[in-house]
């Protein structure tokens, strides 16, 4: 582990602090900020989770898939006093709470399950990952129908019952859309979801 962490170091990925405990250096935030880079996060997945936030009253988020896990790579926090807070970078399982089940789907994931995600377009769940809290979210696709991740909103379940998710995956795939258009490089969306618009196939 120590030649790992000086191996690291050399490349300045780590730096050791005076009392011999290690944390990231710089050349980590270079490679983060090239990786968000890669999906045009402050012209694009920011302004369309804001215009999201302030159409719904709820936090929004923007996740993608890293190997086994997803992880919030983008996170807009709701106005509400009561909400739920996720840790950007976090890995999270695919398969607990909607945002990973959107992925799963639109990743061509087998089941029933999976399958009807794919013929909505969306999917909400309440207390699935986390005690307590509701997400609805829509894949966001790129460049020729490619998976970029999915966007979602959430908080708490007592603020968000089914009947609410089901009101709002409206609204949340209509930012998808939106999304879905601009990392593709065309910011001219169509009346229509990419996901309805076209027969998906895995």
């Amino acid at each position: 582990m120590l030649r790992l962490a000086r191996t690291l170091a050399q490349s300045g990925f780590m730096v050791q602090r005076e009392d011999g405990d290690w944390r990231l250096g710089p050349a980590a935030g270079w490679l983060g900020a090239r990786y968000q880079a890669g999906f045009d996060v402050q012209n694009v997945l920011e302004p369309a989770l804001r215009e999201l936030t302030h159409a719904t009253g709820e936090s929004a988020a923007f996740y993608v898939r890293e190997g086994n896990v997803r992880t919030c790579l983008v996170r807009v926090e709701g106005p509400q006093a009561l909400r739920h807070h996720a840790r950007m970078g976090e890995g999270l399982p695919l398969d607990k709470g909607s945002p990973g089940r959107v992925i799963l789907a639109f990743s061509g994931e087998p089941g029933k399950a999976y399958e009807e995600i794919r013929k909505k377009g969306y999917h909400w769940s309440i207390g699935e990952r986390e005690q307590g809290v509701a997400t609805v979210s829509a894949p966001v696709f790129g460049m020729h129908w490619r998976l970029m991740g999915s966007v979602c909103i959430s908080g708490p379940a007592s603020r968000l019952p089914a009947e609410k998710l089901e009101t709002l995956a409206k609204t949340v795939m209509a930012a998808a859309t939106q999304l879905s258009y601009a990392l593709a490089g065309n910011s001219a969306a169509p009346a229509q979801s990419p996901v309805r618009a076209t027969q998906w196939h895995p």
